[in-house]
């Protein structure tokens, strides 16, 4: 018994390791091709510390989504969720003079209030989660405009502590560590997985599927109202954006969250969406060097996505892909 836990050990630590290994070896040759390419723009220290700031804001928010995809669901009003977050957080903060606490407290309870509805209507109306919420990402663009009068919500300069270093590395960091937790040490977690591997056998265990979609849906509105103080605060303001412009936003948390689910068989995913993240941004940032259109850059970043995840997910005969 004691050699095969030994042996079971041994082999969770070697998936580990090979993991992290993947995504250190994408971070430093995804550099490496960019820095021979355009060694005089691109990737010095001050370049990197620069990516590594954008990547937290999009990882902050990514690692709650987490509980989403993994349930085999996806949200098409991520973007909206951080618009209307940021500008319901940055009106509180300075037009009703509520400072930081209004700051972080309106991004948060905006953004759990919006997962809370998308859950909600998408478990009653019963229709796939993708249609659900690109009609509210809609109706979220339009109130976040009418909050902002149709323009855009700016955060004063004295209220910008999570927009650079040490402030935006500590609330994500404590980001991380609270998803980290909730996955692997609450029941949420172990149900999140339970539904995400069978719904069928899930219902069978006794567990509260559409509950638990619902608590799914609120903690991702909540890392997205995260991201989205830390969006405001690096950016300043928020533009409030109508005609689903607001789904450009949506791209690199999803992107993060498929790298998230391909390692997932490594025990790592809430890790490889941080990595992951830093990766995407290397490669943006690596393209924007280059003078490249942003059309190539998605493309190319599409492509990359694609290749890794065919390359870590195997799945069996016969085996549903959620």
């Amino acid at each position: 018994m004691g050699s095969f836990v030994s042996a079971s050990g041994n082999k969770k630590l070697s998936g580990k390791t090979l993991g992290y290994l993947v995504l250190v070896v994408l971070v430093i040759a995804s550099w490496g091709i960019f820095k021979v390419i355009t060694p005089d723009n691109f990737g010095k220290p001050a370049n990197l510390l620069s990516y590594f700031e954008a990547s937290l804001m999009v990882s902050a928010g990514a690692v709650g989504f987490f509980f989403v995809m993994v349930m085999g669901m996806f949200d098409f009003s991520i973007g909206a969720n951080i618009m209307l977050s940021s500008i319901v957080g940055a009106v509180l903060a300075s037009r009703f003079g509520l400072g930081y606490f209004g700051l972080v407290g309106g991004c948060i309870l905006t953004g759990a209030l919006v997962g809370t509805l998308n859950g909600i209507l998408y478990v009653k109306l019963r229709i796939p989660s993708m249609i659900v919420t690109t009609g509210l990402a809609l109706i979220y663009e339009a109130i976040a405009s009418y909050i902002a009068g149709g323009q855009s919500a700016t955060l004063p300069a004295d209220l910008r502590g999570f927009g650079s270093m040490p402030g935006n590395l500590i609330l994500a960091v404590i980001a991380f560590i609270v998803a980290y937790l909730l996955l692997n040490y609450t029941r949420i977690g172990t149900y999140t997985y339970a539904i995400g591997s069978d719904e069928f056998v899930a219902k069978n265990m006794g567990i509260n599927v559409n509950k638990y979609k619902v608590i799914a849906f609120i903690i991702s509105g909540a890392f997205f109202g995260v991201e989205a103080i830390l969006t405001i605060s690096y950016g300043s303001s928020m533009v409030a954006e109508t005609g689903m412009l607001s789904m450009s936003r949506n791209f690199y948390p999803t992107m993060g969250c498929f790298l998230g689910m391909a390692m997932k068989k490594n025990g790592i995913p809430i890790q490889a969406i941080i990595i992951g993240e830093f990766f995407l941004q290397i490669i943006y940032y690596g393209f924007v060097a280059l003078g490249a259109p942003t059309a190539v850059n998605d493309v190319i970043s599409g492509l990359a996505l694609l290749i890794i995840v065919t390359m870590t997910t195997h799945v069996g005969k016969g085996e549903i892909v959620k």
